[in-house]
């Protein structure tokens, strides 16, 4: 029985040439070898397969019935091969049925999700979109093993096996209804500190970094509800007193939907960067490349 593993597969290839050809000359000239080196290949062949595979004739070199039965297989798997190494990575948004999966906040939904759909509508119509909400070493995991093709975040322990890239930049302000008493007028740190809160305690996010430096600054505001997300936030403040610490993009987002007024947060912050992030192993994936360059280009500042 004769094993692949044993198989050189220039061997296939000259027993091709050799089938079409019938002459070792013209075999040498087609590989760039020299004739005594397509032979010693038939010779190899004739050992490996027990026949002599072609026979010289009048008319050149002649397939015996073995070399007959066993081209048609040779020939179409070479032509799988070939095709297979040279099948072109272009991904075609147009045509594609794939899924996407995508980890993101809330928030990234809120601010990526819409003018993504929205694109998709027309120029991808197939595609489909899944987000998730993995953290730490599961979201590594995940990302690995291709479950989670971008995530998107401030995300510091993806690092070594990872790819990233900036998108922008993330701010927070000051989220409030249009009416609020604090709406208009002077709104320092003493406005801050009297107003009622809601305070959004977004675990694994950047903005638990927010409330830290609040705790850190001796800052005490009367809080009056607490939230895990921030994507009721919009709904509950535009009808209450309330006044939250959202990031810019969030207030960017929905002001004009919910009737809200968006001030300067009294307190300066340093700057959180949103980055695009994505696992070696796919670098060169066609269609994870198309939608993480559609990402930079819609939403890098």
């Amino acid at each position: 029985m004769v094993k692949l593993a044993n198989i050189d597969l220039n061997l296939l290839v000259v027993f091709d040439l050799l089938y079409q050809e019938q002459n070792t000359q013209r075999v040498a000239l087609h590989l760039g070898l020299t004739q005594p080196a397509v032979s010693h290949a038939l010779k190899r062949l004739r050992l490996l397969l027990g026949d002599e595979l072609f026979e010289r004739t009048s008319q050149g070199l002649q397939p015996t019935p073995r070399a007959s039965q066993l081209h048609p297989g040779i020939a179409d798997a070479l032509a799988r091969v070939n095709d297979t190494l040279n099948r072109r990575d272009d991904f075609n948004p147009a045509l594609s049925e794939r899924t996407f999966n995508l980890n993101m906040t809330d928030i990234g939904e809120i601010v990526f999700l819409p003018r993504l759909l929205q694109h998709f509508s027309q120029a991808a119509p197939g595609i489909s979109l899944h987000t998730a909400r993995s953290h730490n070493n599961e979201l590594k995991y995940e990302m690995e093993e291709g479950q989670i093709d971008l995530a998107v975040g401030l995300i510091p322990q993806l690092g070594a096996g990872f790819y990233q890239q900036r998108l922008f930049v993330q701010r927070y302000v000051c989220l409030m209804r249009h009416d609020h008493p604090l709406a208009t007028g002077e709104f320092g740190l003493e406005e801050f500190r009297s107003a009622h809160h809601a305070v959004v305690v977004a675990q694994g996010t950047g903005h638990g970094e927010v409330e830290e430096q609040l705790a850190n600054a001796g800052i005490k505001r009367p809080v009056r509800l607490t939230l895990p997300h921030f994507a009721a936030v919009p709904y509950i403040v535009s009808s209450s007193d309330l006044v939250v610490t959202v990031t810019g993009k969030l207030a960017e987002a929905t002001c004009e939907r919910f009737g809200l007024t968006v001030r300067q947060h009294p307190l300066a912050f340093p700057e959180i960067p949103i980055n695009l992030f994505w696992h070696r192993r796919f670098h060169q994936d066609p269609g994870n490349r198309w939608l993480r360059g559609l990402m930079f280009s819609m939403f890098s500042e």
